[in-house]
């Protein structure tokens, strides 16, 4: 198809289009031939795109379409069915997706953090690592067992914190370095005190009062890590997709995963500030934080798996994602 000779025969049509999504008010003839301009246009934009896809041409008439369509059907405000939708389809789909990813972060940093911990265990050396004989003796005496006061200023708290570390390695995951960084300082600050409190004999205290919340605390920031590796991943390697479209499809499904991310780590330091601390049995404190994970696996497990055998991967849909250009994978 010669696409300047397709321009110059429809061009007409095209801005008429332009002026009446324009406009403030329309009569009942501009509405309809609006309408009718906005239907002959979206089949110009798909000719356009399966046979001469040129990208300025696409993202011109893709702006008028939306302009157009904003016209038509008026401003668009969100309902309960979008967020059904959401809950039931993107976010599920969109931690689903990443599932292989965050395996691979959670087996490395079990991985180091063990490695870490036996070192401090079992050698002087790891002892002097993690301070001086004084320093140790009150962290394990007092400062670990204190830090988990119950109460919703510490859960406020620890739900800041632990978002903050997960946004940090979706926001910067393009980087690579930025997430692997981040959960290696993890690994080793867990190992470290995992360690100490082996080399005391405190180890069952140490895994009493991790385990409650550390459970789904410690997949969330493994869910965050993966992501933003998978983002790095996506950049090296986009696959039949021209990195452009990769990675603004793998961003915008991190927006849905870092709201998922939000929630469950809103939902672990409600644990670990409500249970961890408190005068249940450790049984039962374990037990809530199993609880809460086995939740959040099963929600992932059944949505994620059913909507990623529909397609959907948390990404938007094109009408709000934008029309992309047709591609040869």
């Amino acid at each position: 198809m010669d696409l300047d000779a397709y321009t110059l025969v429809h061009s007409h049509e095209w801005e008429r289009l332009d002026q009446l999504a324009s406009r403030r008010r329309l009569s009942g003839t501009e509405a309809d031939e609006l309408v009718e301009l906005y239907q002959v246009v979206a089949t110009h934009l798909s000719t356009i795109r399966s046979t001469a896809a040129d990208p300025s041409v696409v993202s011109r008439l893709s702006d008028s379409l939306v302009r157009a369509r904003s016209r038509i059907t008026g401003a668009r405000e969100p309902s309960f069915r979008d967020l059904g939708t959401f809950f039931a389809v993107s976010l599920p789909a969109a931690l689903y997706r990443v599932r292989w990813w965050t395996l691979g972060v959670a087996a490395a940093v079990v991985l180091v953090g063990v490695g870490v911990g036996i070192w401090v265990a079992t050698t002087p050396e790891g002892l002097a690592f993690v301070g001086t004989p004084a320093e140790r003796e009150q962290y394990v005496d007092q400062a670990f067992a204190d830090y988990y006061h119950p109460g919703a200023g510490f859960a406020s708290m620890v739900w800041t914190n632990n978002a903050w570390i997960a946004a940090q390695c979706v926001a910067f995951g393009i980087t690579g370095l930025w997430p692997a960084w981040a959960m290696l300082q993890n690994a080793i600050n867990v190992g470290a005190v995992g360690g100490l409190m082996a080399a005391y004999g405190e180890l069952g205290l140490f895994f009493r009062l991790i385990s409650p919340h550390g459970l789904l605390e410690l997949t969330s920031v493994f869910v965050a890590g993966g992501a933003g590796l998978k983002t790095f991943w996506t950049m090296v390697a986009p696959g039949g997709r021209p990195r452009s479209q990769a990675l603004a499809a793998e961003g915008r499904s991190l927006i849905t995963l870092a709201i998922g991310l939000t929630l469950t780590l809103a939902l672990s330091g409600a644990v670990e500030g409500f249970v961890t601390g408190s005068s249940l049995p450790w049984a039962v404190k374990i037990a809530c934080g199993a609880a809460a994970l086995g939740l959040v696996v099963a929600y992932v497990a059944v949505f994620g798996r059913r909507a990623a055998q529909a397609g959907r991967t948390g990404d938007l849909d094109e009408p709000e994602a934008g029309y992309a250009l047709a591609y040869a994978s």
